[in-house]
């Protein structure tokens, strides 16, 4: 059965997460923009610096909760991560629509906001639901979906 444009594309965020280095959350994100994946993120330490897969978990080591303290972690965002290879390649993400394998934080629903996107798909939640009122006062539609199957399905 051929999937859905949302579920084809958070598919594609799944496989994008498979790249994290983060080892509590594996997070992936894509933006689309008519139907063209413009950039892709995942969340990790910043490029060539040791990672927590090499460093162990800075936020487990000193027990912080998921979903607070954001600041206290070696790694990028997902999302920021799209938005920095946005800039990096000269791409805006004005009218963009992000699929992202978790709702954002706080911080990256700020900047997401300042990109200009007009949609944000997921289908799990993140441990901080305040992105809900900013993206509501900012007009950004938001979808949380069910998990795609996680089987890829191709003719041979």
């Amino acid at each position: 059965m051929r999937p859905s444009r949302d579920e084809y594309f958070l598919k594609i965020a799944s496989v994008v997460a498979e790249r994290s280095t983060c080892l509590r959350h594996h997070v992936g994100a894509v933006a689309v923009k008519n139907l063209h994946i413009l950039t892709t993120g995942y969340n990790g330490a910043p490029s060539g610096l040791p990672d927590c897969l090499e460093l162990g978990c800075l936020r487990e080591e000193l027990g912080i909760p998921s979903g607070t303290r954001h600041e206290i972690c070696r790694a990028i965002h997902a999302e920021q991560n799209v938005i920095v290879q946005a800039a990096l390649h000269g791409v805006s993400l004005e009218g963009a629509t992000i699929y992202c394998t978790h709702t954002p934080c706080v911080l990256c629903a700020k900047m997401l906001v300042n990109s200009r996107i007009s949609r944000f798909v997921s289908f799990g939640r993140y441990n901080d639901d305040s992105f809900e009122e900013l993206f509501k006062n900012s007009g950004i539609d938001v979808a949380v979906l069910n998990k795609p199957p996680p089987i890829i399905s191709y003719l041979e």
